[in-house]
């Protein structure tokens, strides 16, 4: 029997900073998906960056959890976008949210997974990216029910 190859996602910074402050919700439960092997995702260099800046500032006590994390089961890490690329998306949103936006039009998941309301407030930006914008809830209950 062959293998269904897992789903690709982009994570953005605030999903999975979420997801190691509580485990118990759907930021949490993307990334348990992720670790038991059922996800396959990827990050740019600076969602990474961000991430690891944030637990430092806001939350040090889970440092070693995003450890294991990053070396039991890391992630894709992409090299960030050349500024040409970020210049293309940033007439759509702040310079910062457009770089995350062609990382992830880079990396071609079938999802970027985002709390931020930039991106899910704007259905052009899906269309013009050609991604699947959700949030992590909206996501959650699409893998759950096998809707990709």
């Amino acid at each position: 029997m062959q293998r269904k190859p897992r789903l690709r996602v982009f994570l953005d910074s605030n999903v999975i900073f979420s997801g190691l402050y509580s485990s118990s919700g759907a930021p949490g439960a993307i990334l348990e998906h992720f670790v038991e092997g059922r996800l396959e995702v990827v990050i740019s260099q600076q969602v990474l960056e961000e991430v690891v800046r944030t637990v430092k500032e806001k939350l040090p006590e889970v440092l070693p959890t995003l450890r294991r994390l990053l070396t039991s089961a890391p992630p894709e890490v992409r090299k960030n976008p050349p500024p040409e690329e970020v210049t293309r998306w940033a007439g759509l949103m702040n310079t910062e949210d457009a770089a995350i936006l062609a990382a992830a039009a880079a990396a071609q998941p079938a999802y970027l997974i985002t709390g931020d309301k930039h991106f899910l407030g704007s259905p052009g930006i899906s269309q013009k990216s050609g991604l699947h914008i959700v949030s992590p809830a909206q996501f959650l209950e699409r893998f759950m029910e096998g809707v990709f």
